[in-house]
């Protein structure tokens, strides 16, 4: 067996892959315990506090007053706004669909690009961008349009405020590390979210532990640590092996949920997910080109929040 396997960094990008994975059906946990409100901010709030403490050991350092609005349009889409629309959208979805909807982030944040930023919007974006919305329409239709919901509708927008995050992002990313940025969002989302610290405090009171654990969980692990080891391994893996890892969060978050919580996928939602996937790999195909070789953060880099993105949650 290849030793490279058992590397520090392939055990990091591992690592990144289960954590943001196993943050779908964390989420449906913490949700059914606490509420929206509460698990959105606390969720939020742990994660804050860990990337502060980590802070000093990692160089992160101030950002510079002029990037300050993308730093609070990152906190308040990649992190506010995304955190309540997946877990508003769990409420309903199961976990292992809403990671498959999740999945198309990365579309989004390209096709903004090209909009805003003048990147070329090539063949390859265009079709793989098509296909990547066809899965999701087969995803959210798969048990006929009496099994569509509102929810469906929640969780693919959580996904399009990722997608903004990715793009937002990309201007910091030329001045700033990984970490620093994800850092610079998480407490900006905090701040975001403060308006529902009275309801977490409400919920925190009658909350069962599991619940408050699946929180704890959530902000140390999938959008702490997962930001600390996905950076890790992107500063030394070439960017083709990060991102063709991360398309394998959707299948390891279907497992997880399936193991947790018993979600069994319809046949037609793992089709609608690979085909989502298909496209994502198409649009990232021709990223990957233009980018050239040497470790970058690409459109794949989730939010928290985890995301993953990205397949993150």
């Amino acid at each position: 067996m290849n030793r490279h396997l058992f590397s520090p960094r392939f055990i990091a990008l591992a690592g990144t892959v289960v954590l943001w994975a196993s943050a779908f059906p964390a989420i449906r946990v913490g949700v059914e315990g606490l509420g929206l409100a509460a698990l959105s901010f606390l969720r939020l709030a742990v994660a804050a506090v860990a990337l502060l403490v980590i802070a000093p050991f990692a160089g992160v350092r101030l950002p510079r007053k002029a990037d300050l609005p993308l730093i609070i349009l990152c906190g308040l889409s990649g992190m506010t706004a995304y955190q309540i629309l997946l877990n508003w959208g769990e409420i309903h979805v199961e976990a292992g669909t809403a990671s498959l909807l999740i999945a198309i982030a990365p579309v989004f944040s390209v096709l903004l690009a090209g909009v805003f930023l003048s990147e070329p919007l090539t063949r390859n974006v265009v079709v793989g961008s098509v296909i990547a919305l066809a899965g999701t329409a087969v995803v959210t239709l798969a048990e006929g349009f009496a099994g569509f919901s509102l929810a469906s509708l929640v969780v693919l927008a959580a996904a399009v405020v990722q997608g903004v995050y990715h793009f937002a992002s990309k201007p910091l990313l030329r001045h700033y590390s990984g970490l620093e940025v994800a850092t610079y969002a998480m407490l900006a989302g905090t701040v975001f979210a403060l308006p529902l610290l009275p309801a977490t405090v409400g919920a925190v009171t009658d909350a069962s532990a599991g619940s408050l654990w699946a929180a704890v969980f959530l902000g140390l692990l999938p959008s702490a640590l997962g930001f600390v080891i996905w950076g890790y391994a992107v500063a030394r893996l070439p960017m083709a092996a990060s991102t063709a890892a991360l398309y394998l969060v959707p299948p390891v978050a279907l497992l997880v949920s399936f193991v947790w919580l018993g979600e069994t996928p319809h046949p037609l939602e793992l089709l609608g997910g690979a085909v989502s996937v298909a496209g994502v790999v198409l649009i990232n195909r021709h990223k990957q080109a233009a980018a050239g070789p040497g470790p970058e953060h690409g459109a794949l880099e989730p939010a928290a929040p985890s995301a993953v993105g990205r397949p993150s949650a």
